[in-house]
């Protein structure tokens, strides 16, 4: 991979995330993908992350803005910053009640790619700063 390439292909990932298409996101990762959420055990493979999207696509509606994207020399490794605005709809599992609350954070996701996809997705963010949002 190229920087050019990796770049687009971040790109196109995260234009997918805000425009809610989590099937694109899936077609953009490896089958063995591995996906480390905050606060969260890793998950391993394709379907294991098409079924993170779909509960995060039922509990909150987010965006992601101020993207500055970062490649390694050689394509192989990613970084992205940005602010997360996002709804809180529906109660997550062990998180406070939603009641439509709206919250902004900073986040990061770093990024490995293999074969032209994305192999490695890490995402941070400061969930106690989330918290206090929703909570309020």
């Amino acid at each position: 991979m190229t920087v050019d390439t990796t770049r687009a292909l971040i790109e196109t990932y995260f234009a997918a995330f805000n425009a809610g298409d989590t099937a694109k996101m899936a077609s953009l990762v490896t089958e063995d993908v591995a996906h480390d959420v905050n606060q969260g055990e890793r998950r391993i493979g394709r379907e294991a992350f098409a079924a993170f999207n779909a509960h995060m696509t039922r509990c909150y509606r987010e965006e992601l803005s101020e993207m500055v994207i970062f490649v390694t020399g050689d394509g192989a490794r990613a970084a992205a910053e940005f602010i997360v605005s996002g709804t809180y709809l529906v109660t997550d599992d062990g998180l406070p009640e939603a009641s439509g609350q709206t919250y902004r954070l900073p986040a990061g996701t770093f990024f490995e790619i293999r074969d032209g996809k994305i192999a490695r997705i890490t995402t941070y963010y400061n969930l106690t700063d989330w918290s206090a949002q929703v909570v309020g």
